[in-house]
C-alpha cells in the first residue's frame, strides 16, 4: 500500500497530504452509512486529516465525522472551522465547544476561521490562541485569506495553514498566494482539488490520463500534490472513491505530461483576486 507523504506545519506536526473532505456530506440520510464506511476507510489507508467546519450541514457533517472516527479518535487528525459570524472573542469560543460536542472529542487538531468577516483578525486571533491555551484546539489557522489579508495578521501570529481553493482550473494562488505561504512556511490546503468533479471531462486530463492508465480525477489529484507545500482534500462518499483517491499517490506526472496540463489550464501571468466557491 502506497504510504500518504506528509506535509509539516509550522508547528512541527505532520499530516499527509492527501486527506479527506466533507464539504456536501451529511446531506443526505440514505448515503449515511456510505459516507461513514469511506471515512473509515481513508484512516485504514493513511489518509487521517479529516477536514469539516460547523457550517457544513449546520453541524451535521461534524456529527458524521465524529460518529465515523469514534473508537479511532487518536488515528485522526481533526480540521474544523469557525464562521466568520461567530469568530469574535466569545462567540468563537462558544462556536468551538458545540463542535467538540458534536464531533464527540475533547480536542480539534487544527481550527480555522472559514473566510475573513466583519470582525477584526486581531480579535479572531485572541480567541484562538484562548482556545489553544485551554487545551480545546492544538493549533489555529485561516481559509480563504489572500495575501493582503495575511498581512494584516497580528504581528507574531502564527497559522499552520491558509485553505483555499486550488486546482487545474483555479491556479491564480500560483502568483502570489503560495509563495507568500511558502516564505512562511505555511503550507496551503487545496479544498475541491477535483472542482467537485467539473474539470474531469477535459480533454487534457483525459489525455494524460489515458497515458498512465488512470483515471481523470487522479491525474487531477497528482498534479495538486506535486507540490511539496500543498495538502489536497478531496471529498469521497463511498470507499470505490477513497481508495481512487489514494492511488494518486503513486502517479507520478512527467514533465510532458505537467506541459499538456500547464497548455489546456494556463498557469497565471498576473495577480488575480482569490476565488471562492
Amino acid at each position: 500500500m502506497t504510504k500518504a507523504r506528509t506535509v509539516t506545519f509550522p508547528s512541527g506536526v505532520s499530516v499527509p497530504a492527501l486527506g479527506q473532505g466533507t464539504w456536501h456530506m451529511a446531506e443526505d440520510p440514505a448515503r449515511r452509512s456510505d459516507e461513514i464506511a469511506a471515512l473509515r476507510r481513508g484512516l485504514d489507508l493513511g489518509l487521517t486529516l479529516i477536514d469539516t467546519a460547523e457550517m457544513y450541514g449546520d453541524g451535521a457533517a461534524e456529527e458524521l465525522v465524529g460518529e465515523a472516527v469514534r473508537g479511532r479518535r487518536d488515528e485522526a487528525f481533526l480540521v474544523s472551522k469557525v464562521l466568520p459570524s461567530n469568530a469574535d472573542r466569545r462567540g468563537a469560543v462558544e462556536a468551538c465547544h458545540a463542535s467538540l460536542r458534536r464531533l464527540g472529542t475533547d480536542r480539534i487538531d487544527l481550527y480555522l476561521l472559514h473566510w475573513r468577516g466583519p470582525v477584526p483578525l486581531e480579535e479572531t486571533v485572541e480567541a484562538l490562541e484562548s482556545l489553544v491555551s485551554e487545551g480545546s484546539i492544538g493549533s489555529w489557522g485561516v481559509s480563504n485569506l489572500d495575501v493582503d489579508d495575511l498581512a494584516e495578521l497580528p504581528e507574531g501570529a502564527r497559522p499552520q495553514t491558509d485553505q483555499v481553493l486550488y486546482n487545474l482550473t483555479r491556479r491564480g494562488p500560483e502568483y502570489e498566494l503560495l509563495p507568500r505561504c511558502r516564505e512562511l512556511s505555511m503550507p496551503v490546503m487545496a479544498y475541491s482539488p477535483v472542482e467537485q468533479g467539473r474539470l474531469l471531462g477535459h480533454e487534457a486530463l483525459r489525455e494524460v490520463a489515458s497515458a498512465h492508465g488512470r483515471s481523470p480525477a487522479q491525474v487531477a489529484l497528482a498534479w495538486v500534490l506535486r507540490r511539496d507545500d500543498v495538502i489536497a482534500i478531496p471529498k469521497a462518499s463511498v470507499i470505490s472513491h477513497v481508495e481512487e483517491n489514494h492511488a494518486a499517490l503513486d502517479l507520478h506526472l512527467t514533465d510532458d505530461d505537467l506541459q499538456v496540463l500547464d497548455e489546456a489550464f494556463p498557469p497565471p501571468v498576473r495577480r488575480r483576486p482569490l476565488e471562492i466557491l
